[in-house]
């Protein structure tokens, strides 16, 4: 199995196969982890993202175990996310330094990295109950493939393509709304919710591949883009709030300064290339689109 829908399949299993194989796979790297315990639990969280972007499509059919496995699944990355997202925030750093404006710039940020991988390894170090949260995770996982052998649906053809061109268009109706409120404002929640709704698309695109193999992969590759946009954003928005709650992060007055400067230029432009991302990802109408998914699905399934 892969995480997508096979056409031909009756899609009640189908749904829990690929659910199952995501657990499967979160397990087995949080017990194996080949390359280390913290790359794990990012591999692990990714997981749980395509979980849970799986339970969205299919929301309308099943909204009250999409709520509870949703809430369940939030709360299990949650529960491993201290380090991770302390390691982003290096990257982050990382990445500013590489389009650093001058050598003053670069110097400034290179103080800044220095200071946020210290952070992340304080953070390390002081979980000492890290294996405690991913034998907790472990049971949650093993808990949530037991609620998912439960689920089932109407596996007739068009009530199956029904199903998917109602989750198709209910993603793309709050994609829309996402981008409005990002084009009426440059607020970081407005354009943190249009990189969820980018992500569930990309990996709504995925699991519908088999039934538009190539125009799935070329729309794949674009909503990647757009999500790896976005997450800079976000992850400069976090850094930005943690320097104003420690400005010590970020060094002396001059480090700050000329981070604060390199923060806000790098906004300005990734706010752009992401609404012109968004805009070429999400041009086709909600309904046109959805209709497009259910009939495809059709044809995919005969």
């Amino acid at each position: 199995m892969s995480y997508a829908f096979r056409p031909g399949r009756a899609f009640t299993g189908d749904f829990k196969n690929v659910g199952a194989e995501q657990f499967e796979q979160a397990i087995e790297i949080l017990r194996l982890r080949p390359d280390g315990v913290h790359e794990a639990i990012h591999d692990a969280r990714k997981c749980f993202k395509r979980v849970r972007a799986l339970y969205r499509l299919i929301a309308s059919d099943a909204p009250l175990f999409q709520k509870q496995e949703n809430a369940r699944i939030r709360d299990m990355a949650r529960n491993l996310s201290a380090v991770r997202d302390a390691a982003a925030l290096v990257e982050n750093a990382r990445y500013l330094h590489e389009g650093a404006r001058s050598d003053d710039e670069e110097k400034a940020l290179d103080h800044v990295c220095s200071r946020l991988i210290e952070r992340r390894d304080r953070i390390a170090a002081g979980q000492t109950d890290i294996e405690d949260r991913i034998a907790a995770t472990i049971v949650n996982c093993e808990q949530a493939m037991a609620a998912l052998v439960h689920v089932s649906f109407d596996d007739r053809r068009r009530k199956t393509a029904d199903r998917l061109a109602r989750g198709w268009r209910r993603t793309l109706k709050r994609a829309a709304g996402a981008r409005e409120a990002c084009q009426a404002s440059t607020e970081a929640a407005a354009f943190h919710e249009l990189r969820k709704r980018a992500q569930d698309y990309r990996m709504h695109l995925a699991l519908m591949r088999e039934a538009w193999p190539s125009a799935m992969q070329a729309k794949r590759l674009d909503a990647k883009a757009l999500v790896e946009v976005l997450g800079h954003l976000n992850d400069l928005d976090v850094m930005t709030s943690l320097v104003n709650e420690d400005p010590g992060l970020a060094g002396n007055s001059q480090d700050q300064a000329y981070l604060i400067s390199a923060v806000i230029a790098r906004q300005e432009s990734l706010r752009l290339e992401a609404l012109d991302r968004a805009a070429s990802v999400f041009l086709d109408a909600p309904d046109d689109e959805s209709r497009t998914i259910g009939l495809l699905w059709l044809e995919a399934s005969r």
